[in-house]
């Protein structure tokens, strides 16, 4: 007598549709995108700006490996997650930045921002600012300390921050600045300018990215076309983005058109600081942002709306940062009260009331 073979039916939920790309495709193209950026920041910044971003990739690298040797799991450095968490924190933070709280915050982003959650598909918050923000709240010295693009010896001299011993005040960077033969320049990012002192910088030039900041406050031109890279190729959601940016375009155009005078226009609101580079690459985090369409709208809107408030109303000159950690904070909750109704669900709400 023959025996039959059990056959063995696996049912999931839905989508059963599936696209053929694999996680770790999906992480190395946004890599591909986010190396454009990195390059101009090298370029605006020199060595320095170099240094601090393979700093911040190689210690997110290795310090998620140490963890997954440690939780006896195989490594999951080869999704390249962890590579975007490195990138993406090295392009927050000043680019004369001491390389040693680079390695910090590559620590705090990848310890307790990620692998203390369960790893990739289940940190609640973006670790890249989870690791910024820590960096902020620890260092607010070094990481308001800003340096000029296009410095003239900047490919063969570093910031003389950059390799500032361990808790060990970091030389000034005034004779640095007048040895480089930049003149006229005070220290502060256009933000700071337009907040603290009332004078805007020329949207132009924050388009183009040739100023002081943050080493991924680059050009807005060139990150929007390698974020266009990622939604052409249909591996990031564009309603997001859109939405952040709107957001951060009507709140600014409303506070314009009420004082002209005290606050700036609304391209430069859209140009200037970190905007384009969280709205991008930082808010569309697939893991910490909502997955129905509606909620996506929401959590953009109200991402810009926070942004522009923070910049206008509070005491810090960019926003961006607690605005992204506030909405991935109310995703779990944007997606609760977003989700579609099920087919026939009021009709037997209806019968059991009746």
């Amino acid at each position: 007598m023959s025996q039959l073979t059990p056959t063995v039916i696996e049912v999931r939920t839905a989508p059963h549709m599936h696209s053929g790309r694999s996680v770790d495709n999906i992480m190395r193209n946004v890599v591909y995108a986010l190396l454009p950026i990195c390059c101009y920041s090298v370029w605006l910044f020199g060595i320095s700006a170099l240094a601090l971003i393979l700093t911040t990739t190689a210690s997110c690298v290795i310090i998620e490996h140490l963890c997954c040797r440690l939780a006896e799991k195989e490594t999951s450095i080869a999704d390249f997650s962890v590579v975007i968490t490195g990138l993406l924190l090295g392009l927050t933070l000043p680019p004369g930045l001491p390389l040693w709280m680079g390695v910090v915050g590559a620590f705090i982003a990848v310890a307790p921002g990620k692998m203390l959650f369960g790893g990739l598909g289940f940190n609640v918050f973006n670790p890249a600012l989870v690791g910024r923000a820590f960096l902020q709240a620890a260092f607010p010295a070094a990481i308001t300390r800003f340096t000029p693009a296009l410095a003239l010896h900047r490919f063969s001299e570093f910031i003389p921050s950059t390799l500032a011993i361990p808790f060990l005040k970091a030389a000034p960077l005034t004779d640095w600045i007048a040895q480089v033969r930049v003149d006229g320049f005070t220290g502060a990012t256009p933000l700071m300018l337009q907040k603290f002192e009332h004078v805007t910088t020329d949207p132009m030039t924050l388009f183009l990215g040739e100023r002081a900041g943050s080493s991924g406050e680059t050009s807005a031109l060139l990150i929007l076309l390698c974020g266009g890279y990622l939604i052409v190729r249909k591996m990031m959601d564009w309603r997001i983005s859109a939405a952040m940016l709107l957001g951060a375009l009507l709140t600014g155009t409303a506070y314009y058109l009420a004082d002209p005078v005290k606050y700036p226009g609304p391209l430069f609101v859209l140009f200037s600081g970190g905007l384009m580079l969280g709205a991008m690459f930082m808010a569309t985090d697939p893991v910490a942002s909502p997955v129905t369409p509606r909620g996506m709208w929401i959590y953009g809107l109200l991402m810009g709306l926070i942004t522009v408030l923070i910049r206008f109303e509070g005491g810090l000159s960019e926003g961006v940062m607690y605005a992204i950690l506030l909405g991935n904070a109310l995703a779990p909750l944007i997606d609760n009260v977003t989700q579609p109704r099920t087919y026939g669900e009021r009709k037997r709400k209806e019968a059991l009331a009746q």
